[in-house]
């Protein structure tokens, strides 16, 4: 039996630390401290959580300018709990509040599951860190 997943956009109540460690222990942590990574999502245009158990088992969220360009990023499902819709769901949560936006995103490992939510390979993506990767 499927686990029963809730989905929210409040972000009031997370616990940061909680799930800055799920991250490192899932490997998807990018160095941020709990403190960063709260300040990253409350930043976002919108950020979409999926909680199992009172336990966030996914995150995906977007930068926007609320017009014509939107940024996803953050988009993660705990690995037990991939391949059960989980991350198409939160991108639909997204892109319902983007309409007539440019939505862009990178990946290098994912191209064939954004594929099948309407996503093109779209040129070369460029990027730069300003001075030190991650400093407050």
């Amino acid at each position: 039996m499927k686990p029963k997943v809730n989905y929210q956009t409040d972000l009031d109540g997370v616990d940061w630390e909680r799930l800055t460690a799920t991250l490192a222990e899932d490997n998807f942590d990018n160095g941020r401290s709990p403190t960063q990574l709260e300040e990253s999502f409350r930043n976002s245009y919108l950020a979409v959580l999926a909680t199992s158990d009172g336990r966030i088992i996914g995150t995906a969220r977007v930068l926007s300018d609320g017009v014509c360009n939107a940024y996803i990023v953050d988009v993660w499902t705990l690995s037990s709990f991939r391949r059960q819709g989980i991350a198409s769901h939160m991108m639909e949560i997204l892109m319902d509040k983007l309409p007539g936006q440019h939505v862009y995103l990178f990946t290098d490992d994912a191209v064939e599951f954004y594929e099948t939510l309407g996503f093109e390979p779209r040129g070369v993506g460029m990027g730069r860190v300003v001075g030190k990767w991650l400093s407050e």
